[in-house]
């Protein structure tokens, strides 16, 4: 049975995401997403996290009522 060891990507709705992904860069020192390999994703002691604003138009999350997603990473327990 796989648990869950952290956050692996939050991800949401933004009027503008690119203003946005830099403000949480400059304010609270949260990279963008990685465009390529050489680029660093968000790390905590589990391991990276994406953190990602999309357009408004976006259909990424289905319907234009949902507004954010969560996704978890899982590692295989232990036994």
């Amino acid at each position: 049975m796989e648990k869950v060891a952290g956050i692996g990507g939050l991800f949401f709705r933004a009027k503008d995401p690119k203003a946005l992904a830099a403000w949480y860069e400059k304010n609270l020192g949260i990279p963008p997403i990685p465009t390529s390999y050489d680029q660093a994703s968000w790390q905590q002691a589990e391991g990276s996290t994406a953190f990602a604003p999309f357009p408004e138009s976006s259909n990424y999350f289905g319907n234009e009522s949902k507004s954010w997603m969560v996704t978890f990473r899982a590692v295989a327990a232990e036994g």
